[in-house]
């Protein structure tokens, strides 16, 4: 029988309309809605055309899918933290939610066999909910300061270098994922009931540095805001959070101390070209370097304001110098997961396309994956044996 709950998650999972469905499979959109909610049941060919929009197989219709054996609660909509200017649509919420409840349920499919080292991150998070408790009298921004150095010291960044930044997150035991979220999202994060930590960044072309700020201002929001209820701020407390993800942000990739002494002796404090050693030591911005050298009071506003037309005027805003030089770091603690399970021979590709009743393509969209990893390791399970492996020593 068809079930159509299964459409419906797949359908939200792809941030698809019943009427954008609809049209792509040439239906009604009442049609679509008939089938997800068991009113009628959709042809063969109407089945087919399913399959290959979502990349699954036509069995996956049929059989109960990832969700339904996992707590849907583990989830909240409300505790989604994006990096974004605006509040995103309900729609656009629930696809995220969606996304993360999809890769959680996955993550629990394929970790039974994996030992996770100590959980720095849920560690940090719990003493930094004691340190806030403690002083709540103290002013937030000298809450955000400690905050910012203490995860530093941490997670173990160097004093004078954030190098390998998104690989010692996942080591301290975030779980960090690339997919296409839009135009207006660059990143969000979340943590689960479970205690899990989710950090989704947008995989539109961006340089490492401004990676590196997304990375840092969704650890702020994991750190300063845990159980806030995102969607449920208003426009001005919305505003609030973020601007203490950005400062935390800031603080913690440009300890004040180290940040004052790299920049004393600059001649030309309002041009951008004056902070590009310090961009390269830091893997930050020069328009983040500017924001955080005003705060400081290293430069005044005029000095500022010019600063900011030497970017606009330099085309900055676009490109600025070593954006194609930094190499940007991509997500590796997944890739590394499914590496081990299917160099020990636990699940191969196939076999996880079997149990899932999906194709190969389904696999990229879930992790950020590129498709080229899971197809050499299909490749692998379809190598032609030599006559050695077969037991064969020659001819007599």
């Amino acid at each position: 029988m068809f079930i159509g709950k299964s459409l419906t998650n797949i359908r939200i999972l792809h941030d698809m309309s019943r009427s954008q469905l609809a049209e792509k499979v040439g239906v009604t959109e009442q049609a679509i809605w008939q089938y997800e909610n068991g009113y009628t049941f959709p042809k063969l060919e109407v089945v087919n055309k399913l399959k290959t929009i979502f990349n699954v197989k036509a069995t996956y219709f049929y059989q109960p899918d990832l969700l339904n054996k996992v707590d849907m609660n583990n989830i909240q909509i409300q505790n989604i933290a994006y990096r974004s200017e605006t509040i995103n649509s309900l729609s656009k919420s629930q696809s995220e939610l969606m996304h993360v409840r999809f890769i959680d349920a996955f993550l629990k499919k394929i970790e039974t066999k994996i030992n996770y080292p100590k959980n720095t991150l849920l560690e940090l998070r719990r003493d930094v909910i004691v340190f806030l408790k403690n002083n709540s009298e103290m002013d937030r921004k000298h809450q955000i300061k400690y905050v910012a150095e203490l995860a530093r010291e941490r997670i173990g960044l160097g004093e004078d270098s954030n190098k390998n930044l998104l690989f010692l997150l996942e080591k301290a035991g975030a779980f960090i994922f690339e997919k296409e979220i839009g135009d207006k999202i660059d990143a969000y994060s979340l943590w689960t009931e479970e205690d899990r930590a989710y950090i989704i960044l947008g995989s539109v072309k961006k340089s490492a540095v401004r990676r590196n700020f997304d990375l840092a201002h969704e650890l702020g929001h994991l750190l300063l805001h845990y159980k806030e209820e995102f969607s449920m701020l208003d426009k001005k407390l919305y505003k609030t959070v973020e601007d203490e993800a950005n400062s935390f942000a800031a603080e913690f990739l440009l300890p004040e101390n180290q940040f004052r002494k790299d920049c004393e002796g600059i001649a030309k404090v309002s041009n951008p070209d004056a902070y590009i050693d310090i961009k390269q030591k830091w893997n930050v911005s020069l328009q983040a370097i500017a924001i955080r050298a005003f705060k400081l009071n290293l430069i005044n506003y005029q000095q500022y304001r010019y600063y900011y037309m030497l970017i606009n005027r330099k085309g900055y805003k676009i490109l600025e110098p070593l954006d194609d030089k930094i190499p940007i770091e991509r997500p590796m603690k997944i890739k590394s997961i499914l590496r081990l399970l299917f160099n020990n021979n636990i699940y191969s590709v196939s076999s996880l396309m079997n149990d899932l009743r999906v194709d190969q393509g389904f696999f990229t969209v879930l992790t950020g994956i590129e498709e080229e990893f899971f197809e050499a390791y299909r490749e692998l399970e379809n190598k032609s044996f030599s006559l050695s492996e077969l037991g064969i020593e020659g001819i007599k």
